[in-house]
């Protein structure tokens, strides 16, 4: 049978950012992309009343979140929608301090969208401990990267085994919407539309695994 994470729908979506900081940023395979599919997703955390979580991985060495991400964070219409913004020396997402605000899995389990850096490393094992806690985790594939782009495809595969959803930006988003007649559809559609190049470039690069 089926598990429970191959054959839900999203209900509860929540934005894990991972690691997405200015030190990485000339050496991860195609970030540039990476962070512009996390620029749609933290755009659409808005209209949709999405929960974020972000971390950093030891900010005194690798340095901050990249900056084009920090001024949407600091927007009022998406700052409220932060749950964690953490420091971390842990290569998983899931600090103590990020468990502690997880909702209870046997009640509501998290819908995560993950993105962020790098994909065999701190996305594989945040990823495989969220679904230990029972939630369900959907690998944003053109929002994850490493520094050796066949390590991609490696990981990937196997978080698709251990019971991760592989999917794109653009479907996830559409698949929260769920109806044109969402409150958030006009606003999340337009944005779509705006950064349909961007897009299509981040998939063509991406999602070749």
């Amino acid at each position: 049978m089926a598990s429970l994470s191959r054959v839900t729908r999203i209900r509860n979506p929540a934005l894990f950012i991972c690691d997405l900081q200015e030190k990485f940023r000339h050496a991860i395979h195609e970030f540039p992309k990476v962070i512009t599919t996390t620029t749609k997703l933290l755009r659409s955390t808005a209209p949709l009343s999405i929960p974020i979580y972000i971390t950093t991985q030891s900010t005194s060495k690798l340095g901050p979140t990249v900056p084009e991400l920090t001024t949407l964070l600091s927007t009022p219409a998406i700052q409220k929608n932060i749950v964690a913004n953490v420091d971390k020396t842990l290569f998983s997402m899931i600090t103590p301090e990020i468990n502690s605000l997880l909702p209870n899995a046997k009640d509501t389990p998290l819908d995560v969208l993950l993105v962020g850096i790098e994909t065999h490393i701190c996305v594989t094992q945040t990823t495989l401990d969220l679904l230990a806690r029972g939630h369900r985790v959907y690998v944003i594939v053109d929002g994850v990267s490493s520094v050796n782009q066949e390590e991609r495809g490696v990981a990937i595969a196997r978080l698709r085994d251990a019971g991760a959803i592989v999917t794109t930006s653009e479907s996830v988003l559409f698949e929260i919407l769920g109806d044109a007649r969402h409150e958030g559809f006009r606003e999340v559609s337009g944005l779509v539309k705006e950064m349909k190049d961007e897009t299509r470039g981040a998939v063509e690069s991406l999602a070749k695994i």
